[in-house]
């Protein structure tokens, strides 16, 4: 069975995306903030994410109150924590130290959504592509857990960067919503591909393998036929850029 998906669909204004966002304790563009606020079925806060929502919406943070934000609360700021438990917003703790907030979120996430019924397409991280590399992996790590905590698709979005698991099988991504940048790649993060095919890409795969120390498939491009299509007998991490 082929998944269709447009990674970018989701900051169109007038996009079909059904999706809820999950906020990380990373710099937030406004940009891609305001559009995904106004049309998330569910919002939430890992930890110090609320930090950040708390900061960038500074003077209206009456109206930008998240459903609930989670984590070991070592990361946001008492004063942050305090306004949000006072607006009504719930707090959930969560002390596992194995898993990250952003993992523990998630879980939180899909039972949030099963209890509410909602019909939902993706989920929309924002953060998590920045700063120090070993969080940056533990996001990456975040979309391995994923696959076992829902069986919704996870992309994460920080400024001009956007990273999406593709699990094995057949893959249709559509790429003509003109948000798309120059650059797109294929990571054989976790473990090698044995064979990889593509369509769509300047420079195509046929039945390759992906692997560290031999290809790695970064700096590719489109063809300009707005549909990249992706054949994977692995995981596969999928990165594209976003035009800021």
């Amino acid at each position: 069975m082929e998944s269709a998906l447009a990674p970018l669909d989701c900051l169109l204004p007038a996009g079909n995306l059904k999706f809820c966002l999950l906020i990380l304790n990373q710099p937030i563009n406004k940009g891609h903030f305001h559009c995904l606020w106004s049309k998330a079925a569910l919002r939430a806060c890992a930890d110090g994410g609320a930090n950040r929502l708390y900061h960038v919406t500074e003077g209206s943070q009456d109206s930008f109150l998240p459903d609930y934000i989670s984590g070991d609360f070592d990361s946001i700021q008492p004063e942050v924590k305090e306004y949000y438990k006072v607006k009504g917003c719930e707090l959930i703790e969560t002390m596992d130290q194995d898993l990250t907030d952003f993992t523990k979120c998630l879980q939180i996430l899909q039972k949030k959504i099963e209890k509410k019924g909602l019909q939902v397409d993706v989920i929309v991280t924002l953060g998590g592509l920045e700063g120090r590399f070993d969080h940056i992996m533990a996001s990456v790590n975040t979309l391995f857990h994923a696959t076992k905590i829902m069986p919704l698709p996870v992309i994460v979005i920080q400024e001009c960067s956007l990273i999406y698991l593709l699990q094995p099988g057949k893959h249709k991504l559509h790429v003509d919503t003109g948000l798309e940048g120059d650059w797109c790649g294929l990571i054989p993060v976790g473990n090698p591909c044995e064979s990889v095919t593509t369509t769509g890409l300047k420079w195509n795969l046929t039945n390759q393998m992906l692997k560290f120390g031999t290809l790695v498939s970064t700096s590719n491009t489109y063809d300009n036929s707005g549909i990249v299509t992706i054949e994977t007998d692995k995981p596969l991490l999928w990165t594209m850029s976003i035009k800021i």
